[in-house]
């Protein structure tokens, strides 16, 4: 082969090569699950969230956009079984969009690409203190109040049902939870009520660290975004963190049962900035 037609076969090398890098292609073949960062990455193999199941049902009934890794949707489906156990006859959990079938870009979201995130609405209770369906994307402000534009109406924080939601999440070992976005209103009301719980303080304190506002995005006062870590073979096979190592991740697991009674209980600064690790709108 001439100097020149090596040259040209360089070039076309480099070029496919590149041009597939962060893709799974027959030129990677190591490429799959959850591939890239959340805000620029793209999804194999991943499960979709049934329509609805014990405990929670779909915002979008018909949506597309319900495709996650397998490990994130089944702890979806665990957190919303076990807040209808222990807290029965409650609505049930409003899950909004995952990722697209093969990840990528989906409308109204910066990240959402690679079947790491998902989005949560509120539980909430009417001004009766009872359970009622979610009305959608409604901003609840430090009272814990929300007014439903829709009706006038006005709905609260459902803190009881939405901690054990955060419990069941953060003390799930088949999930690294990298981040839970909630404004600093919200995070405020349920860290104390897990005080008042007397819950554990390394459990408490683990839900302060991912429990977070970002800094250049949405306050998320209307839902929360959920964002696992790369397992360690998804390290092997593409996924990149978009977030820090928490110091838990793969310790044994913490003592989750409050000093108090929760079942008598229930029914009756500067982070990280969106742009960096955070993407979502």
């Amino acid at each position: 082969m001439t100097v020149r037609r090596r040259t040209i076969a360089t070039a076309i090398g480099v070029t496919l090569l590149s041009g597939c890098f962060g893709s799974p292609t027959p030129l990677a073949p190591g490429l799959r699950g959850s591939v890239g960062l959340p805000n620029h990455g793209v999804l194999t193999d991943g499960s979709e969230l049934a329509e609805s199941g014990l405990g929670f049902e779909r915002y979008r009934k018909t949506s597309k956009h319900y495709y996650g890794v397998p490990r994130l949707v089944a702890a979806i489906e665990t957190a919303a079984a076990e807040v209808s156990r222990k807290a029965p006859g409650g609505a049930p959990l409003l899950v909004g969009d995952l990722s697209a079938p093969y990840g990528g870009k989906i409308p109204n979201h910066a990240s959402h690409r690679s079947g790491r995130d998902v989005d949560l609405l509120y539980f909430v209770i009417n001004v009766y203190g009872q359970s009622v369906p979610s009305p959608g994307f409604v901003g609840i402000g430090s009272d814990g109040l929300a007014q439903v534009p829709a009706s006038g109406h006005f709905v609260r924080l459902d803190v009881d049902r939405q901690w054990l939601l955060v419990r069941s999440l953060l003390t799930n070992l088949q999930v690294d939870l990298l981040w839970m976005f909630v404004s600093r209103d919200i995070e405020a009301l349920l860290i104390e009520h897990a005080r008042a719980l007397g819950e554990p303080n390394d459990l408490v304190w683990r839900a302060e660290q991912v429990l977070h506002q970002p800094r250049d995005s949405a306050p998320h006062d209307d839902h929360m975004h959920l964002r696992i870590a790369c397992s360690r073979l998804e390290l092997v096979q593409g996924c990149e963190g978009g977030g820090p190592h928490w110091p838990w991740f793969g310790a044994a697991p913490i003592a989750t049962e409050p000093d108090s009674n929760l079942s008598a209980m229930i029914g009756a600064e500067p982070g990280p900035s969106e742009a960096t690790w955070a993407n979502d709108q």
